[in-house]
C-alpha cells in the first residue's frame, strides 16, 4: 500500500488526464455521431452512403490501429498533431462516434413516423424537422445506450498508456515497474480510480434517465 499512498499525486494527475481525455473525446464523439446519424437517415443517398461507410469501417477497425494511425500515420502525410494527448482525443472521439451514431439512429427510428410527417406538413425541411422535432425525442430514449458508450470510452482511454499519454494505466505501469513488490496494490489503485469514474458516471446517468422519462 505504501506505493499507492506515497504516489497519490501521480494517481491524481493520471486521473485528471483520463477524465480530460475521456470528456473531450466524448464531446467530439457525440457531435460527430449525431451528424452521422442524421446522415444515415437522410433521404440524400450520398450522405446516407457516407454515414454507413464511416460506421461500418470505423466500428470494425481496432481502436489501437486508429490510435497508431493518429500518432504515427498522420506525420507521414505531413500532418503533425500538437501532442499525443490530442492524437488520443481524436482517435477515441472518431472511433466512439460510430457507436454514438448507431445509438442515436436507433433513437431516431423509435420516434413515430407521424411526428416527421406532421413536421413536413407544416412546412419544415428535413433538417428542421430532425433538429426541432425528432432529435429532442430521440435523445430521451437513448440515454442508457449512450451511457454504455461513455463507460466503454473511459475504459478504452487506457490504450493511451501505449502512446505516451500519462493517464491512470500509464501511471500504474510506471509505478509497477519501479515497485515490483507492490504490483498488485499498484494496479488495484488504478482499478479503484476507474471504478470511481465509471460508477459515478452510472449514477449520474440513472438520474438523467429518470428525469427525461418524466418529461416524455
Amino acid at each position: 500500500m505504501s506505493a499507492i499512498l506515497d504516489n497519490l499525486d501521480l494517481y491524481w494527475s493520471g486521473f485528471l488526464t483520463t477524465v480530460s481525455l475521456s470528456v473531450l473525446a466524448a464531446l467530439l464523439a457525440f457531435a460527430l455521431g449525431t451528424v452521422l446519424a442524421a446522415f444515415r437517415v437522410s433521404p440524400f443517398p450520398p450522405l446516407a452512403g457516407f454515414g454507413t461507410a464511416y460506421v461500418e469501417t470505423v466500428r470494425n477497425t481496432p481502436l489501437t490501429v486508429l490510435w497508431f494511425f493518429m500518432v504515427f500515420g498522420l506525420p507521414l502525410l505531413n500532418l503533425t498533431l500538437p501532442s499525443f494527448f490530442v492524437a488520443g482525443v481524436l482517435a477515441l472521439g472518431l472511433y466512439t462516434a460510430a457507436f454514438v451514431c448507431e445509438a442515436v439512429r436507433s433513437g431516431i427510428n423509435s420516434v413515430s413516423a407521424g411526428q416527421a410527417e406532421a413536421a413536413r406538413a407544416i412546412g419544415l425541411t428535413f433538417t428542421q424537422s430532425l433538429r426541432l422535432v425528432v432529435l429532442p425525442q430521440a435523445f430521451r430514449t437513448v440515454v442508457p445506450p449512450l451511457g454504455n458508450v461513455w463507460i466503454a470510452l473511459v475504459k478504452n482511454s487506457s490504450i493511451g498508456a501505449a502512446f505516451a499519454v500519462t493517464e491512470i494505466t500509464a501511471v500504474a505501469t510506471r509505478l509497477a515497474n519501479s515497485n515490483p513488490a507492490d504490483v498488485i496494490a499498484v494496479f488495484l489503485g488504478a482499478a479503484v480510480a476507474y471504478l470511481v469514474l465509471t460508477l459515478s458516471s452510472g449514477l449520474a446517468l440513472e438520474i438523467i434517465e429518470r428525469r427525461v422519462v418524466v418529461l416524455r
